[in-house]
């Protein structure tokens, strides 16, 4: 009695009729139903803006809700607790826990770097709970007042109001949804190769002599692959980008001695024939058509400032093992506004991406990218008729070194040191990309990164570019020449000290017109493939050795650097002689005329090879002590005793590019030159002893 006398205190019509309830009703449907289709359908410019409409509506939802929910729980607080009023209480609370979620997800999307993924799961369930328990609620309602006989007309009337109104407003905001979708024009990519594109090879192989295509065969805009600045904006990969920006893979394109080489071959062997190196060069502008015969300039401007970007690196879908940039590369799919200017735009670009991230995480993430497969695409190089006009021959190979070495144990990640193990250790990270359970080693909440600076040997091209960043990066290089590079997630299975040893074998004592006999003992130790690797023709690793006497003045000496930077002859060195097809040396970096090579000498992982020296002692050997006064000399007395001193010093020297080089592109008077790391030292002494009767 209690129950019924409250509720014919409560004009129900007029509760059905309200407009705050079909209002709170049809935003909170719209909501529902765009919550899951924003779940459930592909990744489109349609669920983009429900995205945006979703976030805007769920804001504008909170204080009407609130005071619906309000006035609504102050007139049925009194009801006997039943299965309707458990349905709605537990709506209630779905509808509460939704709207927490979502306004921390807009707060994340708009002021943090991603969205938790906690609060994401926490937000579409409660919206499946929300769609659960209110729609049955209403429903119960409906079928409750249907029975009622009292004011049924009237009820009716208002329900069916109520009905349509709720309708109404679904169908008024899901025309808006229509409206902002035909309003937005997106920014038009011109896929296609310049009209008077030259196809060498034929129509099917647009970008032959390079294996590198597109999934399409055909052109791709340059703007669709570039823009990694962008991927570093407001709170997103700061971390990355910066570490790239400074990174070989960044100036692939705008390194000087390419872009000459590049013109060279360009002049000598038909613009086309650049193709080749652009797969792993210049892929932005070789995807573009712009290396192409009528074109003058062979590099797009967005080609040379990313090199490698992002985007390529992280679009590509397929490799081959085969090498020379054998990859697939797709187009992305980029969200709304990116190619946009304007701070509006580039706001909802970024909204969208952290807000609705499944799209960017499934395109740019990839297991593809953590294995040694994926480098072999351009780390892995060859020469064929279509280049040489003769045949195949194999160029740097760091990929099969490394899979043929004591470092590539299959089917064992804790023996087992990869690619990126090295070449992209793991630093402490505040991006959205930390954390990995792909790893063996990690975590998805280590927060950690792998680094993108790609530290490898090339500690010449970022100071010549003078890019912003080159003195860190040139100092973290030659950390890693000298194997001083500590990486501690490795440190149980990589090597320990230099990444290449050098050690001095020298006999202890020597007498005056002896020949001496020395040797230095150069290992692989942590090189994950041959050491030297790259392009041997024009990189130099050798051994300088000076002998001196105790007063400093030199007895012999074998690889040092005279004043116009060239390495003494007859020095030990690690290089390649490349030939042509007429025996030519291939000193020019003039690949694309090569046949095969007429000497060869590097280091394969864990292996050693040795320099040996020979010369003569000296007649006449400063004495170990001498007076302070004047330097004396001593003649050769028959005596045991220790008459003098030599002191044998041996470096592994290592420079990117020869000088040989360098002043054919550059000009001999141009001042170019490769700064010299020194990888490696060590030294003995060897005594000089007075002879003995039996020796006389």
């Amino acid at each position: 009695m209690v129950q019924s006398t409250h509720v014919s205190r409560i004009n129900r019509p007029k509760e059905w009729r309200a407009r705050l309830a079909i209002v709170v009703t049809g935003i909170l449907l719209f909501e529902g139903l765009t919550g899951l289709l924003i779940y459930l359908l592909p990744f489109s410019i349609p669920n983009q803006m429900m995205v945006l409409l979703h976030t805007l509506f769920g804001l504008l939802f909170i204080a009407p809700f609130a005071w619906y929910q309000i006035r609504h729980w102050l007139l049925y607080r009194r009801y006997a607790m039943t299965h309707t009023k458990i349905t709605g209480y537990t709506g209630m609370g779905a509808t509460v826990i939704c709207g927490v979620s979502g306004l921390v997800l807009t707060w994340q999307a708009v002021f943090g770097y991603r969205i938790s993924y906690a609060w994401d799961l926490a937000h579409v369930l409660s919206t499946f709970a929300v769609i659960g328990f209110t729609v049955p609620h209403i429903l119960l309602i409906v079928w409750h007042d249907g029975r009622a006989r009292e004011e049924h007309t009237a009820t009716s009337v208002a329900q069916k109001r109520y009905g349509w109104g709720t309708g109404l407003v679904v169908l008024v905001c899901f025309g808006l949804t229509v409206i902002c979708v035909a309003i937005y024009k997106p920014v038009s990519l011109v896929n296609k190769f310049p009209e008077d594109y030259h196809y060498v090879y034929g129509e099917d192989r647009p970008f032959a002599p390079s294996l590198a295509r597109t999934d399409t065969n055909g052109a791709f805009d340059a703007r669709s692959l570039a823009d990694s600045e962008a991927c570093g904006a407001t709170k997103c990969h700061e971390q990355i980008v910066k570490e790239w920006s400074v990174s070989a893979h960044r100036y692939a394109a705008m390194d000087v001695a390419f872009q000459k080489i590049q013109e060279v071959m360009g002049r000598q062997n038909g613009p086309e024939s650049t193709r080749y190196c652009g797969g792993c060069h210049d892929p932005i502008s070789l995807f573009s058509g712009t290396k192409n015969i009528f074109t003058e300039n062979l590099t797009s401007l967005r080609g040379y400032q990313e090199g490698i970007s992002c985007l390529v690196c992280h679009a590509i879908r397929e490799t081959d093992l085969k090498g020379n940039a054998n990859y697939v590369v797709t187009q992305p799919k980029r969200y709304m506004f990116g190619l946009r200017g304007g701070k509006t735009a580039q706001f909802l670009h970024h909204f969208l991406i952290r807000g609705y991230p499944r799209h960017h995480v499934e395109s740019f993430s990839k297991r593809l990218f953590k294995t040694p497969d994926y480098c072999a695409a351009c780390h892995k190089q060859f020469i064929d008729q279509e280049v040489n006009s003769v045949g195949w021959v194999q160029l740097q190979n760091q990929y099969d070194n490394w899979r043929q070495s004591h470092w590539n144990h299959p089917g064992d990640p804790t023996k087992t040191v990869e690619c990126r193990e090295c070449h992209m250790p793991l630093v402490n990270s505040t991006d959205p990309a930390s954390g990995d359970t792909a790893d063996y080693n990690r975590s998805a909440n280590d927060r950690k990164h792998r680094n993108h600076r790609f530290i490898a040997s090339n500690q010449f091209m970022p100071a010549l570019l003078k890019l912003p960043g080159a003195e860190e990066q040139i100092a973290l290089t030659e950390k890693w020449l000298r194997g001083e590079y500590d990486i501690p997630e490795i440190a149980d299975k990589w090597a320990k000290g230099p990444i290449v040893s050098l050690e001095l074998a020298a006999p202890e004592k020597v007498v005056p017109g002896d020949q001496i006999q020395v040797k230095a003992v150069i290992t692989s130790n942590k090189v994950g493939h041959d050491f030297p690797t790259g392009p041997l023709d024009i990189i130099q690793s050798w051994v300088e050795l000076v002998v001196k006497d105790t007063q400093g003045n030199v007895v012999y000496k074998s690889g040092t650097v005279d004043e116009k930077h060239f390495i003494q002859k007859g020095s030990f060195i690690f290089k390649a002689e490349a030939v042509d097809q007429y025996g030519n040396l291939i000193d020019r970096h003039n690949l694309w005329e090569m046949v095969g090579v007429r000497f060869r000498r590097s280091l394969f992982p864990g292996f050693s090879d040795a320099a040996e020296y020979a010369f003569t002692c000296p007649s006449s050997v400063p004495m170990k002590e001498v007076s302070t006064i004047q330097e004396q000399t001593f003649d050769i007395q028959p005596s045991t005793n220790t008459v003098g001193t030599l002191h044998v010093s041996a470096k592994l020297r290592y420079r990117k590019i020869d000088q040989f080089l360098l002043n054919f592109l550059f000009g001999e008077g141009s001042g170019v030159t490769t700064p010299i790391s020194d990888m490696s030292e060590a030294s003995t002494t060897i005594q000089v002893v007075e002879k003995s009767d039996n020796q006389q």
